[in-house]
């Protein structure tokens, strides 16, 4: 194989209980790619772009695990079963508080929540483990839940670093990856086209599309994903 790289030219109250079981081992925003592409660069001792403890920091003393914010979605449900201030919502039966004053078969719609732990091994890469979904808030309509969302779930355009471009080769065939470096530190790859390779090799910075995905619990803790080129 030869590479050649070049060089780059809230929400309301909300269900507390499911944020209390997560009990936030991190107070840090990490930076990185799409889950699909190795990250490189910088490891997880970079200081964040939203606070100044490091993330190494903040998980010690468990081996550079931090807890993220990974992503929402809204899920139509029914009202079940009425149990104390309780209620069921169906059809998965996740028991959530009745702060609505619902009535059995109502129609509601759940936010719904998910969280990553990641760890850094010794070499600067990074294992992903995703938790399961979680119900956070219940609303009477679903733009109601949208606003909610809207608010916890942003979508950005920002200029990266432009660490250099470079091409790999393997039985004949050819493939051109770009390295940038994130707000954070981290750097990332992602595999680019030619007409792409070609113009990248003339810059030193790069538009980006950026996804943030905010705490519900902790608004400052956030989790920004690579959503692809601005350009």
């Amino acid at each position: 194989m030869l590479a050649r790289l070049k060089p780059g030219g809230s929400s309301g109250e909300g269900n507390r209980h499911a944020a209390g079981r997560r009990g936030r081992t991190a107070a840090a925003v990490i930076l990185t790619g799409m889950l699909a592409f190795a990250l490189t660069g910088c490891g997880m001792n970079q200081s964040s772009v939203f606070h100044t403890q490091s993330v190494e920091q903040a998980a010690a003393p468990e081996r550079g695990t931090v807890r993220v914010p990974w992503d929402y979605k809204i899920v139509e449900g029914t009202v079940g079963d009425l149990i104390g201030s309780d209620m069921t919502v169906l059809p998965d039966n996740q028991l959530m508080p009745n702060d609505g004053n619902y009535a059995t078969g109502d129609a509601v719609w759940s936010l719904q929540f998910m969280d990553a732990d990641i760890t850094a091994d010794e070499n600067n890469r990074n294992d992903i483990r995703l938790s399961s979904w979680d119900t956070i808030k219940t609303f009477k309509s679903e733009k109601e839940a949208k606003e909610d969302m809207g608010k916890l779930k942003l979508s950005l355009t920002t200029e990266l670093d432009l660490i250099g471009v470079y091409k790999t080769e393997f039985e004949g065939k050819t493939r051109n990856f770009a390295v940038v470096e994130l707000p954070s530190g981290n750097r990332i790859k992602q595999p680019i086209d030619d007409k792409r390779y070609e113009a990248f090799t003339k810059l030193k910075k790069v538009k980006a599309k950026l996804e943030e995905i905010h705490d519900f619990a902790e608004y400052d803790l956030a989790y920004a994903k690579f959503r692809g080129w601005a350009d």
